[in-house]
Protein backbone atom coordinates (compact mmCIF):
# COMPACT_ATOMS: atom_id res chain seq x y z
CA UNK A 1 0.00 0.00 0.00
CA UNK A 2 1.58 3.62 -0.77
CA UNK A 3 0.37 6.71 -0.19
CA UNK A 4 -1.91 8.15 -3.20
CA UNK A 5 -3.16 11.11 -1.84
CA UNK A 6 -1.34 14.63 -1.92
CA UNK A 7 -2.44 15.24 2.27
CA UNK A 8 -1.24 11.81 3.43
CA UNK A 9 2.12 12.76 1.76
CA UNK A 10 2.49 16.21 3.66
CA UNK A 11 1.64 14.27 6.60
CA UNK A 12 3.89 11.49 6.24
CA UNK A 13 6.83 13.71 4.66
CA UNK A 14 5.78 16.49 7.53
CA UNK A 15 6.52 13.08 10.29
CA UNK A 16 9.86 12.15 8.69
CA UNK A 17 11.46 15.76 8.64
CA UNK A 18 10.64 16.11 12.19
CA UNK A 19 12.64 13.88 13.38
CA UNK A 20 15.29 14.17 10.78
CA UNK A 21 14.67 10.79 9.31
CA UNK A 22 13.83 9.44 6.48
CA UNK A 23 15.16 6.45 7.20
CA UNK A 24 14.70 2.93 8.23
CA UNK A 25 17.04 2.56 11.45
CA UNK A 26 15.22 5.75 12.78
CA UNK A 27 11.80 6.71 13.00
CA UNK A 28 11.37 4.55 9.98
CA UNK A 29 7.95 4.96 8.34
CA UNK A 30 8.11 2.25 5.98
CA UNK A 31 8.37 -1.57 6.38
CA UNK A 32 9.76 -4.48 4.59
CA UNK A 33 6.89 -6.25 3.88
CA UNK A 34 5.51 -8.49 0.93
CA UNK A 35 1.60 -6.59 -0.81
CA UNK A 36 -0.23 -8.85 1.02
CA UNK A 37 1.23 -8.64 4.22
CA UNK A 38 -0.05 -4.59 3.82
CA UNK A 39 -3.34 -5.37 2.56
CA UNK A 40 -6.58 -4.73 4.28
CA UNK A 41 -7.11 -8.05 4.52
CA UNK A 42 -7.34 -8.99 8.44
CA UNK A 43 -5.35 -11.91 9.38
CA UNK A 44 -6.03 -12.81 13.03
CA UNK A 45 -2.03 -13.42 14.00
CA UNK A 46 -0.34 -11.47 11.31
CA UNK A 47 0.69 -13.15 8.33
CA UNK A 48 0.48 -17.05 7.73
CA UNK A 49 3.14 -18.77 9.40
CA UNK A 50 4.82 -21.45 8.15
CA UNK A 51 8.43 -21.59 9.25
CA UNK A 52 10.84 -23.28 7.02
CA UNK A 53 14.31 -24.52 7.40
CA UNK A 54 15.83 -22.88 4.28
CA UNK A 55 18.47 -20.66 4.16
CA UNK A 56 17.68 -17.08 3.33
CA UNK A 57 19.94 -14.84 5.16
CA UNK A 58 21.87 -12.18 3.77
CA UNK A 59 24.87 -13.73 5.46
CA UNK A 60 26.57 -17.29 4.87
CA UNK A 61 25.56 -20.59 6.77
CA UNK A 62 28.36 -21.46 8.89
CA UNK A 63 29.40 -25.20 9.43
CA UNK A 64 29.98 -25.15 12.99
CA UNK A 65 26.53 -24.30 14.18
CA UNK A 66 23.24 -25.79 13.98
CA UNK A 67 20.06 -23.51 12.90
CA UNK A 68 16.40 -24.43 13.26
CA UNK A 69 13.47 -21.76 13.19
CA UNK A 70 11.27 -21.90 16.05
CA UNK A 71 7.97 -19.79 17.21
CA UNK A 72 6.84 -18.62 20.53
CA UNK A 73 4.26 -16.36 22.03
CA UNK A 74 4.03 -13.38 23.66
CA UNK A 75 1.98 -12.06 26.75
CA UNK A 76 -0.19 -10.62 24.62
CA UNK A 77 -1.13 -13.79 22.19
CA UNK A 78 1.09 -12.93 19.17
CA UNK A 79 3.22 -16.00 17.56
CA UNK A 80 6.75 -15.10 17.49
CA UNK A 81 9.14 -16.26 14.55
CA UNK A 82 13.13 -16.70 15.46
CA UNK A 83 16.01 -18.86 14.47
CA UNK A 84 17.94 -20.53 17.16
CA UNK A 85 21.54 -21.43 16.53
CA UNK A 86 23.46 -24.05 18.20
CA UNK A 87 27.19 -24.85 18.51
CA UNK A 88 27.39 -28.08 16.81
CA UNK A 89 30.67 -29.00 19.90
CA UNK A 90 28.26 -28.30 22.31
CA UNK A 91 28.68 -32.70 23.42
CA UNK A 92 25.54 -32.45 26.71
CA UNK A 93 26.62 -29.08 28.78
CA UNK A 94 23.69 -26.76 29.05
CA UNK A 95 24.60 -23.86 27.52
CA UNK A 96 24.37 -19.76 28.13
CA UNK A 97 22.34 -18.28 25.74
CA UNK A 98 21.92 -15.04 24.47
CA UNK A 99 18.52 -13.78 22.54
CA UNK A 100 18.91 -10.61 19.82
CA UNK A 101 16.82 -8.45 17.96
CA UNK A 102 17.22 -5.74 15.90
CA UNK A 103 17.77 -3.05 13.98
CA UNK A 104 14.52 -1.27 14.39
CA UNK A 105 13.10 -2.25 10.98
CA UNK A 106 15.03 -5.04 10.01
CA UNK A 107 14.32 -9.12 10.12
CA UNK A 108 16.30 -11.91 11.48
CA UNK A 109 17.82 -13.03 8.16
CA UNK A 110 19.52 -9.44 8.67
CA UNK A 111 21.98 -8.13 11.42
CA UNK A 112 20.59 -10.20 14.44
CA UNK A 113 20.96 -13.38 12.62
CA UNK A 114 24.66 -12.70 11.89
CA UNK A 115 25.39 -11.75 15.65
CA UNK A 116 23.67 -15.12 16.66
CA UNK A 117 25.58 -17.53 14.38
CA UNK A 118 28.75 -15.92 15.10
CA UNK A 119 28.34 -16.24 18.87
CA UNK A 120 26.78 -19.88 18.90
CA UNK A 121 30.33 -20.41 17.15
CA UNK A 122 31.86 -18.78 20.48
CA UNK A 123 29.70 -21.32 22.82
CA UNK A 124 26.12 -19.95 23.19
CA UNK A 125 22.81 -20.62 22.35
CA UNK A 126 21.30 -17.51 20.45
CA UNK A 127 18.23 -16.56 19.39
CA UNK A 128 17.56 -14.10 17.02
CA UNK A 129 13.45 -13.33 16.25
CA UNK A 130 11.39 -10.82 14.71
CA UNK A 131 9.56 -8.35 16.84
CA UNK A 132 5.96 -8.41 16.87
CA UNK A 133 3.80 -7.11 13.29
CA UNK A 134 7.19 -7.18 11.18
CA UNK A 135 8.81 -9.93 9.20
CA UNK A 136 7.76 -13.53 9.66
CA UNK A 137 5.97 -12.72 13.40
CA UNK A 138 2.39 -12.17 13.81
CA UNK A 139 0.28 -9.00 14.57
CA UNK A 140 -2.04 -7.23 13.02
CA UNK A 141 -2.06 -4.79 11.31
CA UNK A 142 1.49 -5.00 10.10
CA UNK A 143 4.24 -2.96 9.97
CA UNK A 144 3.61 -0.80 13.52
CA UNK A 145 6.13 -1.20 16.43
CA UNK A 146 5.64 -0.16 19.88
CA UNK A 147 7.81 0.07 22.79
CA UNK A 148 5.61 -1.86 25.26
CA UNK A 149 4.55 -4.79 23.05
CA UNK A 150 8.25 -4.85 21.57
CA UNK A 151 9.77 -4.87 25.18
CA UNK A 152 7.84 -7.54 26.03
CA UNK A 153 8.73 -9.52 23.19
CA UNK A 154 12.32 -9.86 24.25
CA UNK A 155 11.02 -10.97 27.56
CA UNK A 156 9.16 -13.59 25.40
CA UNK A 157 12.11 -15.10 23.76
CA UNK A 158 13.78 -15.37 27.32
CA UNK A 159 10.73 -17.45 28.04
CA UNK A 160 11.34 -19.91 25.01
CA UNK A 161 14.93 -20.32 25.34
CA UNK A 162 14.74 -20.56 29.15
CA UNK A 163 12.56 -23.57 28.59
CA UNK A 164 14.89 -25.41 25.59
CA UNK A 165 16.86 -28.54 27.42
CA UNK A 166 20.15 -27.04 25.93
CA UNK A 167 20.08 -24.02 28.06
CA UNK A 168 21.22 -22.99 31.23
CA UNK A 169 18.18 -20.80 32.07
CA UNK A 170 20.24 -19.07 34.71
CA UNK A 171 22.36 -18.06 32.56
CA UNK A 172 20.42 -15.92 29.82
CA UNK A 173 21.91 -12.72 28.25
CA UNK A 174 20.06 -10.02 25.67
CA UNK A 175 21.39 -8.41 22.84
CA UNK A 176 20.17 -5.47 21.17
CA UNK A 177 20.97 -3.69 18.06
CA UNK A 178 20.33 -0.25 17.13
CA UNK A 179 16.18 0.85 18.08
CA UNK A 180 16.18 -2.67 19.36
CA UNK A 181 18.83 -1.72 22.15
CA UNK A 182 16.65 0.64 23.51
CA UNK A 183 13.76 -2.15 24.29
CA UNK A 184 16.32 -4.23 25.56
CA UNK A 185 17.63 -2.35 28.55
CA UNK A 186 14.17 -1.35 29.10
CA UNK A 187 13.34 -5.21 29.01
CA UNK A 188 16.54 -6.13 31.17
CA UNK A 189 14.94 -3.66 33.59
CA UNK A 190 11.63 -5.16 34.40
CA UNK A 191 12.83 -8.73 33.63
CA UNK A 192 15.18 -9.85 36.67
CA UNK A 193 15.97 -13.29 35.16
CA UNK A 194 18.48 -11.87 32.56
CA UNK A 195 21.89 -11.88 34.05
CA UNK A 196 23.29 -9.29 31.44
CA UNK A 197 22.28 -7.11 28.81
CA UNK A 198 24.78 -5.34 25.53
CA UNK A 199 23.87 -3.03 23.17
CA UNK A 200 25.35 -2.45 19.67
CA UNK A 201 25.01 0.85 17.81
CA UNK A 202 21.94 1.76 20.03
CA UNK A 203 19.28 4.34 19.38
CA UNK A 204 16.56 5.32 21.86
CA UNK A 205 13.16 5.36 19.78
CA UNK A 206 11.26 6.95 22.14
CA UNK A 207 13.54 9.94 22.62
CA UNK A 208 14.53 10.37 18.71
CA UNK A 209 10.38 10.12 18.24
CA UNK A 210 9.46 12.64 20.72
CA UNK A 211 12.61 15.42 20.54
CA UNK A 212 13.89 14.58 16.98
CA UNK A 213 18.21 13.99 16.45
CA UNK A 214 19.83 15.63 19.14
CA UNK A 215 16.84 16.88 20.44
CA UNK A 216 16.11 19.19 18.15
CA UNK A 217 12.37 19.17 17.85
CA UNK A 218 10.61 22.28 19.06
CA UNK A 219 7.60 22.32 21.37
CA UNK A 220 5.72 23.58 18.37
CA UNK A 221 6.83 21.13 15.91
CA UNK A 222 6.18 18.58 18.28
CA UNK A 223 2.39 19.89 18.77
CA UNK A 224 2.07 19.97 15.41
CA UNK A 225 3.49 16.69 14.29
CA UNK A 226 0.77 14.92 17.16
CA UNK A 227 -2.16 16.97 15.87
CA UNK A 228 -1.38 15.45 12.38
CA UNK A 229 -0.89 11.97 13.64
CA UNK A 230 -4.21 12.22 15.77
CA UNK A 231 -6.28 13.06 12.95
CA UNK A 232 -4.89 10.73 10.48
CA UNK A 233 -6.72 8.02 12.75
CA UNK A 234 -9.88 9.69 11.59
CA UNK A 235 -8.69 8.67 8.35
CA UNK A 236 -7.51 5.13 9.10
CA UNK A 237 -10.74 4.06 11.11
CA UNK A 238 -12.77 5.33 8.04
CA UNK A 239 -10.92 3.27 5.58
CA UNK A 240 -10.45 0.36 7.95
CA UNK A 241 -7.19 0.18 7.40
CA UNK A 242 -3.92 1.73 8.56
CA UNK A 243 -2.13 4.61 6.11
CA UNK A 244 1.37 3.59 5.30
CA UNK A 245 4.63 5.86 4.84
CA UNK A 246 6.98 6.16 1.50
CA UNK A 247 8.93 3.33 0.98
CA UNK A 248 12.21 3.53 3.54
CA UNK A 249 16.09 4.27 2.25
CA UNK A 250 15.41 5.32 -1.28
CA UNK A 251 17.47 8.41 -2.36
CA UNK A 252 16.79 11.22 -4.30
CA UNK A 253 20.29 12.85 -4.01
CA UNK A 254 22.01 15.40 -1.48
CA UNK A 255 20.97 12.91 1.53
CA UNK A 256 23.02 13.14 4.68
CA UNK A 257 25.85 10.62 5.02
CA UNK A 258 24.25 8.80 7.43
CA UNK A 259 21.32 8.34 5.07
CA UNK A 260 23.37 7.18 2.29
CA UNK A 261 24.92 4.37 4.98
CA UNK A 262 21.16 3.15 5.36
CA UNK A 263 20.52 2.86 1.97
CA UNK A 264 24.03 1.25 1.34
CA UNK A 265 23.09 -1.54 3.58
CA UNK A 266 18.96 -1.86 3.79
CA UNK A 267 18.89 -1.71 -0.38
CA UNK A 268 21.71 -3.21 -2.06
CA UNK A 269 22.87 -7.10 -1.88
CA UNK A 270 25.03 -6.26 1.00
CA UNK A 271 21.60 -6.20 3.49
CA UNK A 272 18.60 -6.44 1.53
CA UNK A 273 16.09 -8.65 2.23
CA UNK A 274 12.57 -8.57 0.98
CA UNK A 275 11.22 -9.04 4.72
CA UNK A 276 12.53 -6.32 6.07
CA UNK A 277 11.06 -2.67 6.90
CA UNK A 278 13.91 -1.22 5.60
CA UNK A 279 14.31 -2.64 2.84
CA UNK A 280 11.18 -3.11 0.91
CA UNK A 281 8.33 -1.64 2.51
CA UNK A 282 6.84 0.96 5.39
CA UNK A 283 5.64 1.81 8.37
CA UNK A 284 2.16 3.01 9.27
CA UNK A 285 1.98 6.57 9.14
CA UNK A 286 0.62 6.89 13.24
CA UNK A 287 3.80 4.75 14.27
CA UNK A 288 5.13 7.39 16.15
CA UNK A 289 2.22 7.72 18.24
CA UNK A 290 3.36 5.24 21.48
CA UNK A 291 6.67 6.52 21.40
CA UNK A 292 6.11 10.07 22.09
CA UNK A 293 5.19 9.82 25.40
CA UNK A 294 6.85 6.67 26.75
CA UNK A 295 10.44 7.49 27.51
CA UNK A 296 11.82 3.90 27.96
CA UNK A 297 14.96 4.19 29.55
CA UNK A 298 13.44 5.71 32.53
CA UNK A 299 14.74 3.05 34.79
CA UNK A 300 17.88 2.17 33.45
CA UNK A 301 19.46 2.30 36.62
CA UNK A 302 17.38 -0.82 38.01
CA UNK A 303 19.20 -3.03 35.54
CA UNK A 304 22.52 -2.62 38.24
CA UNK A 305 23.94 -4.27 39.54
CA UNK A 306 23.57 -6.59 36.62
CA UNK A 307 26.36 -5.14 33.73
CA UNK A 308 25.71 -3.19 30.47
CA UNK A 309 28.04 -3.44 27.69
CA UNK A 310 27.73 -0.68 25.25
CA UNK A 311 29.13 -0.30 22.35
CA UNK A 312 29.05 2.16 19.13
CA UNK A 313 30.95 3.18 16.38
CA UNK A 314 33.48 6.38 16.76
CA UNK A 315 32.14 8.02 13.70
CA UNK A 316 28.14 7.03 13.94
CA UNK A 317 25.50 9.78 14.17
CA UNK A 318 23.89 8.31 17.06
CA UNK A 319 26.59 7.68 19.39
CA UNK A 320 25.03 10.10 21.93
CA UNK A 321 22.42 7.47 22.71
CA UNK A 322 24.61 5.40 23.47
CA UNK A 323 26.79 7.86 25.91
CA UNK A 324 24.03 9.42 27.26
CA UNK A 325 22.48 6.30 28.16
CA UNK A 326 26.15 4.94 29.50
CA UNK A 327 25.50 8.50 31.70
CA UNK A 328 22.74 7.29 33.18
CA UNK A 329 23.13 3.62 34.02
CA UNK A 330 23.93 2.88 37.68
CA UNK A 331 27.00 -0.04 36.62
CA UNK A 332 28.79 -1.90 36.09
CA UNK A 333 28.88 -0.76 32.75
CA UNK A 334 31.29 -0.59 29.93
CA UNK A 335 31.14 1.82 26.59
CA UNK A 336 33.39 0.67 24.05
CA UNK A 337 33.82 2.95 21.05
CA UNK A 338 34.91 1.31 18.21
CA UNK A 339 37.58 3.50 16.25
CA UNK A 340 36.58 4.88 12.65
CA UNK A 341 33.09 3.01 12.49
CA UNK A 342 30.35 4.48 11.43
CA UNK A 343 26.66 3.39 12.73
CA UNK A 344 25.22 0.75 10.10
CA UNK A 345 29.03 -0.55 9.91
CA UNK A 346 28.18 -2.73 13.31
CA UNK A 347 25.17 -4.55 11.59
CA UNK A 348 27.40 -6.98 9.33
CA UNK A 349 31.00 -5.66 8.80
CA UNK A 350 32.67 -8.75 10.99
CA UNK A 351 35.90 -7.53 10.78
CA UNK A 352 34.35 -3.87 12.62
CA UNK A 353 32.20 -5.53 15.21
CA UNK A 354 34.16 -6.58 18.03
CA UNK A 355 32.48 -10.27 18.44
CA UNK A 356 35.55 -10.85 20.65
CA UNK A 357 34.62 -8.46 23.13
CA UNK A 358 30.83 -9.15 22.83
CA UNK A 359 31.78 -12.76 23.37
CA UNK A 360 34.24 -12.24 26.63
CA UNK A 361 31.62 -10.07 28.16
CA UNK A 362 29.12 -12.73 28.18
CA UNK A 363 31.50 -15.64 28.74
CA UNK A 364 32.15 -13.49 32.33
CA UNK A 365 28.67 -12.82 33.29
CA UNK A 366 26.93 -15.80 32.61
CA UNK A 367 29.51 -18.42 33.66
CA UNK A 368 27.38 -19.29 36.48
CA UNK A 369 28.01 -22.80 38.22
CA UNK A 370 29.48 -24.94 35.02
Amino acid sequence: MTLSHPHHESISRRVLAYSGLLTAAALALVVAQPASAQSSERQPNGPDLQPTQQWDKVFTKSERVDHRMVTFTNRYGITLVGDLYLPKDRADRRLPAIVISGPFGAVKEQSSGLYAQTLAERGFATLAFDPSYTGESGGFPRNVASPDINTEDFSAAVDFIGLDAAVDRERIGIIGICGWGGMALNAVAVDKRVKAVAVSTMYDMTRLMSRGYNDSVTLAERTQTLEDLSRQRWEDAANDTPEYGPPMNELEGGEAQFLVDYHDYYKTPRGFHPGSVNSNASWTVTNPLSFMNMPILNYIDEIAPRPILFVHGENAHSRYFSETAYAAAAGPKELVIVPGANHTDLYDRTDVIPFDRFAAFFQQHLAGDQ
